[in-house]
């Protein structure tokens, strides 16, 4: 191969990982985590003489479980379209939701925000005309279908907000009518509400997330916190968070059998914080440049 200076691009022994590949080569399986952790940490001579696979498989999913809420990158992000039912369901490893937004022509992202303005009952028992819950034989009371998330899925969200714009769903300034026509003009108007971005709640009883009627058919992206655990594809540990592992694992063994030294406890507990405080600065994405270019815009003035 020729180089833009006519000389020759010879050939090196670096590897390009893309796919699966690239994720297999920064991750380490849990199955091959627990292997060297009974190699190396389990046997005559070490801290640990024996112990039972099944209590280091437990440890081990109990470290990605806590590890994930705050250590490793377990935010998932799905790209999902909104269906003629205003609901999805929440995602099998779900712990908690970090933004749901839906996406313009432009695929710029605009933020769907929850909502107090309605809520999703956990029961809906039928009632005689005495209001007492009627029940089967069993003494369950039946229940029914919610009168306030069909009235909620079927209203006209422009009541809410005060937009009665039509052309409202894209980023673009120029093209957008939206930005020529003044809307939201009622006095004392709540800006919790003077939004075209619609809300969500979370159906507990369905399991499912409930979306505004002005979101149907709408490209939404939902971003969130996964456990880590729940496919078992899925349960794979980052390099940089190894050795943390260990150390979790070997805290949790050890504390949990009695007749220990309690220097040895408390000096496996040391050792386990340490290592996941540099685990956390290994794993910190935090870039000084694009922190420098957001203070940048803070220092524009405001015209009033």
């Amino acid at each position: 191969m020729a180089a833009p200076d006519g000389g020759l691009i010879t050939q090196t022994n670096e590897q390009y990982y893309t796919g699966d590949d690239y994720g297999s080569y920064r991750y380490i399986s849990i199955t091959d985590l627990i292997n060297n952790f009974l190699m190396m940490h389990v046997g005559d001579g070490k801290l640990i003489p024996s112990v039972n696979r099944n209590e280091i498989i437990f440890h081990a999913k109990r470290a990605m479980q806590e590890f994930s809420y705050d250590t490793l990158k377990s935010i998932k992000s799905q790209e999902l379209t909104i269906p003629n039912s205003l609901t999805l369901p929440i995602p099998q490893d779900y712990v908690n939701y970090v933004k749901v937004s839906w996406t313009d022509d432009l695929g710029v992202k605009h933020i769907i925000y929850p909502t107090t303005l309605t809520s999703n009952p956990t029961e809906i028992p039928i009632q005689d005309n005495k209001g007492i819950p009627t029940q089967d034989n069993n003494g369950k009371n039946v229940t029914g279908t919610s009168i306030t998330e069909n009235n909620w899925s079927s209203n006209d969200t422009r009541k809410i907000t005060g937009v009665y714009t039509s052309n409202a769903a894209s980023a673009d300034p120029y093209t957008d009518a939206v930005y020529k026509t003044l809307y939201g003009q009622r006095y004392g108007e709540n800006p919790e509400i003077t939004q075209i971005n619609g809300w969500f709640t979370i159906n507990e009883r369905l399991g499912r997330f409930s979306f505004s009627s002005n979101l149907v058919d709408k490209i939404i992206i939902l971003e969130y916190i996964s456990d880590g655990v729940a496919y078992t594809t899925d349960m794979k540990v980052p390099k940089l968070a190894e050795e943390s592992f260990y150390a979790y694992i070997i805290h949790a063994v050890i504390s949990g059998r009695s007749n220990q030294p309690e220097y040895i406890v408390q000096r496996l507990k040391k050792e386990k914080r340490a290592k996941l405080r540099n685990t956390k600065l290994r794993l910190s994405n935090i870039k000084l440049e694009e922190i420098s270019q957001v203070f940048r815009n803070k220092s524009k003035i405001i015209k009033h």
